[in-house]
């Protein structure tokens, strides 16, 4: 995704992250989807339960859809044909002022195919996905890679 003036204003304010020593990962049921990122696994499930419930605290914004990459190596053609493409997409900060596409991957290639250039996405910040990771070595990394993205 391109970088916006806000998205650069972001990542200039950018707040460290402590640490915290409470910590629990976000637990995992039997069919949980999940968004492996390197050793940062996201419980996209509990994510989207948690939007569901507090929508007013997360960003709905609309994204250009040329902004993202095809990022995924197969495509699984019934399932591009069956998603709701006017379903938003989820967006996390991943490194400060930089948001990855972390769900949607499809509605996105649907969109393309399709020709729109704009959907939505649920935008989160470090601080409202974090609490999604999923292993508590995985949570003290992701603090220490962030720490080292600051300027």
């Amino acid at each position: 995704m391109k970088r916006s003036n806000f998205d650069l204003e972001r990542l200039q304010s950018a707040e460290k992250l402590e640490a915290n020593d409470n910590f629990t990962p976000c637990p995992v049921n039997k069919g949980d989807e999940l968004f492996p990122n390197g050793i940062f696994v996201f419980n996209i499930t509990k994510m989207l339960e948690h939007i569901k419930n507090n929508s007013d605290e997360i960003d709905l914004v609309e994204v250009t859809v040329a902004d993202f990459s095809k990022s995924f190596s197969s495509t699984d053609e019934p399932y591009v044909d069956s998603v709701d493409v006017y379903r938003p997409v989820l967006l996390a900060e991943i490194s400060p002022g930089h948001y990855n596409l972390i769900d949607g991957n499809h509605r996105m290639e649907k969109a393309r195919r399709m020709g729109i250039s704009r959907i939505f996405a649920y935008r989160l910040n470090v601080k409202q996905h974090i609490e999604f990771l999923t292993e508590r070595k995985a949570y003290l990394s992701y603090v220490e890679y962030w720490n080292g993205k600051l300027k």
